[in-house]
This record gives structure tokens, sequence and C-alpha cells, in this order.
């Protein structure tokens, strides 16, 4: 009798469990792409936040539609620079600021996170004093604790955060959404002479010094220092890659979903500018220049309606992009210095100034502009580390940029430092 062969020893074969990629693959249809968008949905929303809308809304009853140029520049650099970090968090496994604390030294980053915080007050006075005007407008809530109640809804979208990223993104994203159909809303009710927006969107063009301002403010109030930082810290864990090879696959799905999020918050303020340029250039009307001005400008030349979508449009914009500017805010300090501190601390001290101004009676439209200034001053702080790391092969590997990459994005910062000592020179000069 033959003796039976012998009993393969289990033990010796080992069926690696499947990655988290792999788990997604698994899925049919949108249930297997959805899970791969997100982080860009988030960075996009402090690129419609109430700074945007103060830019936007002073830039078209102004200038009417010159500066659409602006705001679709303004938008493409965002493609770029939010693609960028995006990879670094992707490939290095470590988000910007940390990467400057690495990489650059620690007086570098020493330096590095004190303008960020300086930064993060400007986003915060932006995003609060927004919110506390789409609040006065809407529940005739007094401005001081409007921005109490703000800071309070902050925290709550930012407590999704702690039960998973997932419901963190689809709160942000919907708010978003909001804010979108808003603007068509408004656009389909209003109109706009479609000829003289297409060539204010293709040739560039200035109008003295306030338009420059304000296009340093549009610049400020679209490529968010702040989102820089933290896109690289939403994508460096959020889906465990083996290797390269996953990790080239989830970039694809990245460079996606920075498209089509960048697109939705570029036509947003597209959209902006030209509803205040289609209704308030020329019309006659004062004050129109400022949100509350443009509220009422609404109701009196379109209709209640229409004052009711501007003003849940900058509400929604600024419960949302206050919540992000917090996230940042913890991201920028624990990398560059390692340290955290409880979120209600740091959320009062960032926002302060903003309850300054809104307690003190400032014009709160012109503060909106100003803090859209110095934002646009430090983006170059985030943007040329963000420029060198990435164009290091032994940071990304082999997701090391192209060299017409690396040049398109330090064209990107010239241009605007250039613009921005532009400012300075016409500014002192004036």
């Amino acid at each position: 009798m033959n003796p039976s062969p012998p009993l393969a020893d289990a033990s010796l074969t080992v069926v690696p469990s499947p990655s988290a990629l792999e788990r997604i693959r698994a899925r049919r249809g949108l249930r297997g792409v959805l899970p791969l968008l997100g982080p860009a949905f988030v960075a996009a929303i402090a690129y419609v936040d109430p700074g945007n809308f103060a830019t936007n809304v002073a830039g078209g009853a102004k200038y009417g539609y010159l500066l659409l140029w602006v705001v679709l520049a303004a938008n493409l650099t965002a493609m770029v620079i939010q693609t960028l970090s995006a990879k670094l968090g992707l490939a290095s496994g470590r988000n910007l600021p940390e990467l400057c604390r690495e990489r650059l030294g620690r007086r570098a980053s020493l330096g590095l996170w004190l303008q960020a915080e300086l930064v993060a007050m400007a986003t915060d006075l932006a995003e609060f004093v927004g919110a506390a005007i789409g609040l006065n407008l809407l529940f005739g809530v007094p401005l001081f604790a409007a921005g109490l109640m703000t800071g309070g809804v902050a925290f709550a979208i930012l407590g999704l955060q702690a039960r998973g990223y997932r419901r963190f993104e689809l709160a942000v994203g919907g708010l978003l959404a909001i804010v979108l159909l808003g603007f068509l809303y408004e656009t389909l009710k209003i109109g706009a002479d479609w000829g003289a927006a297409a060539h204010g969107l293709l040739v560039p063009g200035f109008d003295g010094g306030g338009s420059i301002l304000l296009a340093a403010g549009i610049l400020g109030a679209t490529v968010m220092p702040h989102v820089i930082y933290l896109h690289s810290a939403l994508t460096q864990d959020r889906i465990r890659a083996r290797d390269d090879a996953e990790r080239h696959e989830l970039l694809r799905f990245m460079r996606i979903d920075v498209l089509i999020a960048m697109a939705l918050a570029g036509v947003v303020n597209i959209l902006m500018l030209t509803v205040a340029a289609s209704l308030f250039h020329g019309s006659g009307l004062t004050g129109v220049d400022s949100i509350e001005g443009a509220y009422h400008g609404f109701e009196a030349l379109v209709g209640g309606g229409a004052a009711l979508a501007f003003a849940v449009a900058l509400l929604a914009s600024g419960f949302a992009s206050s919540s992000v500017g917090t996230y940042a805010g913890q991201v920028v300090m624990q990398g560059f210095i390692r340290r955290t501190i409880p979120l209600a601390l740091r959320r009062a001290v960032t926002m302060v100034p903003a309850l300054l101004v809104l307690a003190l009676g400032l014009d709160p439209t012109r503060s909106l502009v100003l803090s859209q200034v110095v934002l646009s001053f430090g983006i170059p702080f985030a943007l040329v580390p963000l420029i060198l790391l990435t164009s290091r092969a032994e940071v990304m590997g082999t997701f090391v940029n192209r060299r017409a990459t690396t040049v398109v994005a330090w064209a990107i910062a010239a241009g605007i430092v250039a613009l921005n000592g532009f400012l300075l020179v016409q500014t002192f000069a004036g």
C-alpha cells in the first residue's frame, strides 16, 4: 500500500492580507472611486472663504470685469501648488512642516513657524468676520456674539475629524456645494455681459494702485498659505500604500481630486466677481463694494431671494473655512516645533484679532481685504520650502519633480514675490 502524500505545512504558506488600496479597488463603480477623493475638497474650501467674498465683491464693484484674469491665474496657480503639497505628503509620509523641521534646520523652522502663526491669525480674521457678518445679515445677531457662535460651530465641524476623516471631508464638501449653488443661482438670476467677462478673464490689466491692492488680495484669498501646509498632512497617512506602484496609483487619483476641487473653487470665484461686476459696477449705488453693502444691493436690485442666497453662501463658507483653519494650525505647530495645545486654546488665541475687529466696530470688509493682503505676503514662506523639498530625490524618491514642474513652480513663486514687491512700492509711494 502506497503511503499517503505528506500534508502541506500550512504554516509555510503565507497569504498576504489585501492592502487598503486593494480593498477599495474591490468595490465597483463610484464606491471604488469616491473613497480616493476628498482631501482637495477640504483644501478647496479655503479658496472660497469669506476673504474671497470680500476681494471678489470689491473687485467686481469697483473695476467691473477687469480683474477676472487675476482670479483665473490664482486658481490655476492653486492647482499646481496643491498638487505639489498633496504629492509631498503621499510620497514622503511626512507633511510640509515636519519636513521643514527635519531638512531646513531649527532656526529656519522656528522662523517659518512664527510667520505661519501670524498668517493663521490673518486667516481666522477673514473666516470669523465673514461668518459673523453672515449670521448678522440672516438673523440679526450682533457681530461680536456672532463671532463667538462661529467658534462653536467650527469646533463642531472639526469634531467630526475624530470620528474618521471621511465624515469631516463630506461635511466640508457639502458646505462647498452650498456656496457653489448659491452663486449659480445668483448668476442665473442676474446674468452678465459674457463678452466683457471673457475679455476680463483672458486679457491681463490693471487700473491704478487700488486695482493692484485688490489683485494681491485676490491672490492671497485664493492661494492660502495654511492649506499649502495642510494638504500634505491630509494625504500623508490617509490611505497607506505598500509600495511605489500603489503610491503612483494613488497619485493619479490625487491629481483628479485636485483638478475637480480646484476647478469648482475657481468657478465659484469667477462667478462671485462676475455677479458683483454685472450688478454693481456703474450702478450708482454706494457701499456695494463691501459684503454688507452687497447684501443690501442684492436685496434692492434683485430681491430677497438673491440676498438670502448670498448670505447663506457666506455663512457656509465661514463655518467650513474656520474649521479647516483650526485643523491647519494644529498641523503647523506640531510639524514645526513638535508641540500641540488644546484646540480650544488654539482657537481662542488665533480668533483674538477677529473678535477685536468685531468688538471695536472696525470696517469688516476693509479688514477682510487687508487680511488677504497679509496672506499674499505669507505665500512665499510656504511655497519656497515646498518647491525645494519636492525637487529633492532623497525626499521624494521616484516622485521627485520633473524639471518642467520645478521651473513652473519657481515662476509662480517669482510672480507672487514680484506682485508683493510692487504692492509695497505703490503703497509707500502713495
